[in-house]
């Protein structure tokens, strides 16, 4: 949305961000809102100028341009808002320090047994700052996970007294190395908020290795909570601390880079005949091949269209190949399609490299696919293999064709992890069921297909048990209903 003037019924009463430029086109301050409508109105009031400071008036009387962007939450708001500054560092929201609401990690090397601390504001006190942070609820939790990892004290002081010492739990459950007893020295203590201090300038590749492994050996154990646990963990560094990283939607620039903007942007790029305006992208998403999904996501003119999103069980593969996955999805929809004859996208997108776009294009040949476009997007460079191309396309961060397309990769990858989860925490919950005595796989079985699920045979008597499933008896459906509590 793009005006030079400002009428309030054109702007909705919803959450979002608005972006502000100078007569040059310039991005000179990014603001979010809860609502867009009031906020806006609050700038364009003649009287907000005679109250105003000085630098809240250069800021108005220098808007020759404002444009806005409707998201779904006030934490999405907060999180694109972030994006834009970071990439534009606009003039005044670096005089007016709006970072100040954003998270920061404090460390303060002067303290004995220095450690990670959580802030808001950025003070001249001699202690360095990370940050901001927007992703707070992830940030907080990996800050608890490297404090763990690497045995940092997580407690008020640096040097506690006898007492505290005694009923420190991180002590005791080894979260914390315990620099205040003497279990390790001053020069071993710093050199592990050192290493701490790596991961925060986005050296996590060892330590995502790390995970990765540990995952892999809780996945084989089966152990699947434990597993998505410690991938979450993972993601989560990737997110605030990666030197790429990604947010788990992206919204599009305001006014910068508009859907079918965004759209011809993309088909110059690509050199396409004509702008893609149907653009479906795929995704999978499983742990060690168990549960595994995938996703596929549908944007129309650059914007989301979600009646036509669709996610699939994989039903061939049982094993840890995401390629072999691809394969299977695209030549099931795309199969789909054209038994039904309906029509095709105008582009196709993967989310990886070279292997993701070779398995589906040998789908699409294999079921006889006209040819259509098909691309790979790989996240490490955000480099685009097209095919027939030895080198793949680079697109500036700002262009508005790649924020466009890491805005598909980013939903089709929220669209299957969403599902995949869904999927664990549903089998996690029927696994209850295996620990009650007496039921066994078909008896399980029996249950939920009468009842559909633990949810609805939790509300069931006992009666009603014993009668939708023959020879159980009122017995164990009491102790059935005795267990899932």
């Amino acid at each position: 949305m793009q005006r030079n003037e400002f009428h309030p019924s054109e702007v909705p009463s919803k959450p979002g961000v608005y972006v502000f430029r100078d007569r040059f086109g310039k991005v000179i301050y990014v603001g979010k809102a809860a609502n867009l409508r009031r906020r806006l109105s609050s700038y364009f009031q003649p009287s907000r100028m005679a109250r105003a400071d000085a630098k809240l008036r250069s800021l108005i009387n220098s808007i020759d341009e404002w444009n806005f962007e409707t998201v779904r939450t006030e934490n999405e708001a907060l999180i694109l808002e972030s994006r834009l500054i970071k990439d534009f560092a606009p003039h005044y929201n670096i005089l007016m320090r709006d970072d100040k609401r954003y998270l920061l990690l404090k460390l303060d090397r002067r303290e004995k047994f220095p450690t990670l601390k959580l802030a808001r504001i950025r003070k001249n006190d001699g202690a360095e700052y990370f940050g901001p942070f927007p992703q707070g609820g992830a940030l907080k939790m990996t800050l608890e996970f490297l404090q763990a990892h690497f045995g940092l004290r997580a407690c008020r002081t640096s040097e506690p007294d006898e007492e505290t010492r005694k009923r420190c739990l991180k002590r005791i459950v080894h979260d914390c190395c315990a620099p205040c007893t003497g279990a390790i020295s001053e020069a071993d203590y710093r050199q592990r908020v050192e290493d701490a201090v790596a991961v925060l300038n986005g050296d996590i590749a060892p330590l995502c290795n790390e995970l990765q492994q540990r995952m892999t050996e809780a996945a084989l154990a089966e152990k699947y909570e434990k597993a998505a646990k410690l991938r979450d963990i993972r993601t989560n560094l990737e997110s605030v601390f990666g030197k790429r990283s990604r947010l788990f939607e992206r919204p599009e620039l305001p006014g910068a880079a508009p859907g079918p903007a965004a759209v011809r942007a993309l088909g110059r790029a690509l050199g396409l005949a004509t702008p893609p305006d149907r653009i479906i992208g795929f995704d999978i998403s499983n742990i060690l091949g168990k549960l595994a999904v995938a996703s596929l996501v549908a944007f129309r003119g650059g914007k989301p269209d979600r009646a036509n999103y669709r996610r699939f069980r994989i039903r061939t593969v049982h094993q840890s190949d995401d390629f072999a996955m691809m394969h299977e999805v695209l030549c099931r929809h795309f199969g789909r399609l054209l038994e039904e004859k309906k029509p095709l996208p105008d582009l196709v997108m993967v989310d990886g490299g070279k292997g993701q776009l070779s398995a589906a294009l040998d789908a699409l040949i294999e079921i006889g696919c006209p040819p259509l476009p098909v691309i790979g997007l790989a996240k490490r460079n955000e480099e685009i293999f097209v095919p027939g191309r030895a080198e793949p396309v680079r697109l500036d961060r700002h262009d508005p064709a790649l924020r466009m397309l890491q805005a598909l990769r980013d939903e089709a990858h929220r669209f299957a992890i969403t599902y995949h989860r869904e999927l664990r925490n549903k089998r996690i919950e029927q696994s209850r069921l295996d620990e009650i005595p007496g039921i066994g796989p078909n008896r399980k079985r029996e249950l939920l297909r009468a009842f559909g699920s633990l949810a609805a045979l939790k509300k069931a008597t006992p009666d009603e048990i014993a009668e939708k499933v023959p020879g159980l008896g009122e017995s164990l459906a009491e102790k059935i209903l005795a267990a899932l509590g």
